[in-house]
């Protein structure tokens, strides 16, 4: 098929050339050209001809995609034009030839028109043809944002046919382009005819095409995209297109995270940069959703070797080729250990002497940790213990503990046994030379295991989707949130802080599950269905506020707060945990839970009536570890 197309367009070329050189001719004398002019044009014009053919080579005209032709391409046929003339002029100078001028520059027009002309009838018998074959069954497409990104866009949809979109109409919030045409596009209206034109023009999808626009700007359209029926899709900000150029290939599904609608964080980097730049940095659990975001983040401000330990090597081999091949000269070590295996933590630490730690590696998972308490003790309790211990041994510098919402008040065994790590920190805070700190946060968009990954496959699968409660809601933060915001909480802690990051408002998980149906291009509860399935073991109605502005102390980050440092006895601590030791060995899932709730007062076992204590806040919590 592609070397039809050459022979056909090297066929037109050679028509079109000898029929301007014959033309400009019969135009210059008039259409009374003398004998000797038509023998000199049956001399020459097989050799110009052939001349010319090369040069439109050169200039790589019979390689261009025609069907995409735009102003690019006429501009390099016009220069193509231009140097075959002007080697016409030096072939009769070598052969002692000559013309009248006027003759080559009427040849040059009418090879434009020619040339030109001819690739452009292509591109335009391309598109008669595909719009007709795909009339009925294309995806009509409404454009919100008639700038210079929404005119790439269109062209974009216009070009590719395996997209099979058509593009309807354009919405813009500038009332001058009202009622005006681009590209024979019309734009009928304003953010508020969203929903009117969706209905009016039959669309199928709607490409947000907005770059430059803001977080809140961004959100309020989608507010109102997700109340038609139409597929949403979005083009990223300009910081996400590094080269300014704008293509199909970036249109991506609208997230739950641009429904959030949160401005970026801005970050102490003079700051950051010292707390890393040159510094031996460990993150355990760097795999994982949290860990290997940190690892990302960490990597972009040149630590001196940064150290990743995981379990699972399959994640650990994919965040360790992610990072070489953005940071080429990134000293990295990706390690396979466990911190549950105390002499192998303990060995690390000591021959990579670290400057910092993050310690992300944990079990979260609610409803399992809740069947399997004796798992989430052993990771999350006394593998946090192995990692402080081995820190305080080898005299890091400062220890970062990766906590949750669900470690206050706790209502599960994987709250309760989160608090117990921040209170073993805390203990090891008031002994030791490392300064240990927490980041307490909530729940983390899109990490493994979270709700928007299985509504996402859910609605994949055609639904149902499945909400435990009507009434549930959460607050959430985005990964590179949370990750921003742990590395500023890092790099301000003096020691024994537990920092808690403002996660914004909180959202029903319903609303969730209704938004993503309706981005996905179907209607809740009409083409997927929403199925109520009943709160899991462990799971709360509603989350803990993590921030109480009164109580709690300001940082100079708007986002990050601290809550008040308690004192923990050491003695103490370690008798509870033999104590959690044993429970865990008496393999008692009844047993585990009654003596986590006698060591953390605060902690309800869920369901458990036999052991549950009275609400006791964490102030009090000096009762059960002593003072």
């Amino acid at each position: 098929m592609r070397n039809k197309k050459l022979l056909l367009f090297v066929l037109l070329d050679l028509i079109s050339i000898s029929i301007s050189y014959y033309l400009a001719l019969l135009l210059r004398f008039e259409f009374g050209v003398s004998t000797s002019y038509l023998e000199f044009y049956y001399d020459n014009v097989i050799p110009v001809t052939l001349i010319k053919l090369g040069i439109l080579h050169f200039f790589n005209l019979y390689r261009s995609l025609w069907e995409y032709a735009s102003v690019d391409e006429l501009a390099e046929v016009l220069m193509a034009v231009t140097m075959g003339n002007i080697a016409m002029v030096g072939f009769f100078a070598i052969t002692n030839q000559t013309l009248p001028r006027s003759i080559f520059l009427l040849i040059g027009i009418m090879e434009v028109i020619s040339i030109g002309g001819t690739r452009f009838l292509y591109r335009i018998l391309r598109r008669l043809i595909r719009k007709f074959k795909v009339r009925d069954k294309s995806v009509r497409t409404l454009i919100v944002g008639a700038g210079a990104s929404g005119v790439m866009i269109l062209k974009e949809l216009r070009n590719h046919e395996a997209l099979n979109a058509t593009p309807v109409a354009f919405i813009d919030d500038d009332l001058k382009k009202r009622g005006s045409y681009i590209n024979r596009i019309p734009v009928v209206g304003n953010r508020n005819d969203i929903n009117w034109a969706v209905n009016k023009f039959d669309i199928d999808e709607i490409i947000i095409a907005m770059p430059s626009a803001s977080t809140s700007q961004k959100k309020e359209i989608l507010n109102i995209c997700k109340h038609t029926i139409a597929k949403t899709r979005i083009l990223p900000g300009m910081y996400e297109i590094i080269d300014g150029r704008v293509n199909v290939n970036q249109i991506r599904d609208v997230q739950i995270e641009d429904l959030l609608g949160r401005e970026e964080i801005k970050l102490d980097i003079d700051e950051l940069s010292d707390f890393i730049e040159s510094k031996v940095i460990m993150v355990t659990g760097g795999g994982g959703s949290i860990g290997s975001e940190l690892c990302r983040q960490i990597a972009r401000f040149r630590p001196k070797e940064l150290i990743i330990i995981d379990i699972y090597e399959n994640n650990l081999y994919d965040i360790q080729l992610e990072l070489l091949h953005k940071h080429k000269d990134l000293n990295l070590n990706a390690i396979i250990a466990s911190v549950r295996d105390k002499n192998r933590i303990d060995e690390l630490i000591g021959n990579t002497k670290p400057d910092v730690i993050f310690h992300a590696a944990a079990h979260k998972h609610v409803p399992l940790m809740e069947n399997n308490p004796q798992a989430a003790i052993k990771n999350n309790v006394l593998g946090t213990l192995n990692v402080v211990q081995a820190a305080d041994k080898h005299q890091v510098k400062k220890f970062v503990l990766i906590s949750t919402d669900k470690a206050v008040n706790p209502t599960n065994v994987m709250g309760a046994t989160k608090r117990f790590a921040e209170i073993i920190i805390q203990t090891y805070n008031s002994i030791s030379r490392t300064d240990y700190v927490a980041v307490r946060f909530g729940n983390v968009l899109g990490s493994n295991g979270s709700v928007i990954p299985l509504f996402k496959k859910q609605i994949a699968e055609g639904g149902p989707v499945t909400v435990t409660d009507e009434r549930i809601i959460r607050f959430f933060m985005t990964i590179p949130e949370a990750c921003n915001l742990v590395l500023e909480a890092g790099a301000m802690a003096t020691g024994g802080e537990i920092f808690v990051l403002d996660m914004g408002e909180p959202v029903r998980i319903i609303d969730l599950a209704r938004d993503l149906i309706r981005l996905s291009g179907f209607e809740p509860d009409v083409d997927i269905p929403i199925e109520i399935t009943g709160l899991r073991p462990g799971e709360k109605l509603y989350e803990e506020i993590l921030i109480d502005k009164n109580s709690m102390l300001k940082t100079k980050n708007d986002k990050i707060y601290i809550e008040k440092p308690m004192e923990f006895n050491y003695d103490m601590l370690m008798m509870n945990i033999g104590r959690i030791i044993k429970s865990i060995e008496n393999d008692s899932i009844m047993d585990i839970k009654y003596n986590l709730a006698r060591i953390i007062p605060s902690y309800t076992p869920y369901n458990e009536v036999h052991y549950q204590s009275p609400r006791i806040k964490d102030v009090k919590l000096e009762n059960a570890v002593g003072n």
